[in-house]
């Protein structure tokens, strides 16, 4: 799977800048828990970049429309195959699916999704408007704010650790050097 030519489908069903960028933001950070875990990089960023095709064309029905969807675009793109499809999916589990992550990559996005938007809206909140200069304890003081960044659950990002089985504080950590490594691409 090329990140290149999961992007160009995403965009056939994403035009908004701000998803765009979290795909791309959530891509990235998938490619560096891949590489971290000695995974598929490319597959990894590519269901990160893909996780929220559905989320502009049928918010009301975000993580099932991708069903349909990956289905029509199956005839243009092999690659789509049913792994896809759940990974995908489980991103939205005891949200708007009761599909829940089963494989590591599952559960890195899982959490990731929420954790990436977290430190997105921390690092615009900071003078330098960037994560280069960010620590975890920046982050850690936004999350217990919960009217901060109030779109992103925190229940999640927990959880998504505790499935990842590691410690949420590392998480972050993580996060924050992947998103740093690829900043001003990303813009933060």
């Amino acid at each position: 799977m090329d990140p290149k030519i999961a992007f160009e489908l995403l965009q056939k069903y994403v035009k908004g800048e701000t998803l765009l960028r979290h795909c791309k933001t959530v891509g990235v950070t998938m490619r560096y828990f891949a590489e971290k875990y000695g995974e598929n990089a490319d597959y990894w960023e590519s269901i990160g970049i893909l996780h929220d095709i559905d989320f502009e064309v049928a918010p009301d029905n975000h993580c099932t429309k991708c069903v349909e969807i990956f289905k029509t675009e199956k005839a243009n793109y092999a690659w789509i195959d049913d792994k896809i499809i759940h990974a995908v999916q489980s991103h939205g589990w005891n949200i708007t699916v009761d599909i829940k992550p089963e494989h590591k990559m599952e559960k890195v996005l899982y959490t990731v999704d929420e954790l990436t938007g977290l430190i997105f809206a921390c690092a615009m909140a900071r003078p330098s408007k960037s994560v280069s200069d960010m620590e975890v304890k920046s982050v850690t003081k936004k999350f217990k704010a919960l009217n901060f960044a109030a779109g992103c659950n925190r229940e999640v990002i927990k959880v998504g650790a505790q499935l990842m089985e590691e410690e949420l504080n590392d998480v972050i950590q993580d996060c924050i050097l992947a998103m740093r490594a690829k900043h001003e691409e990303l813009g933060c």
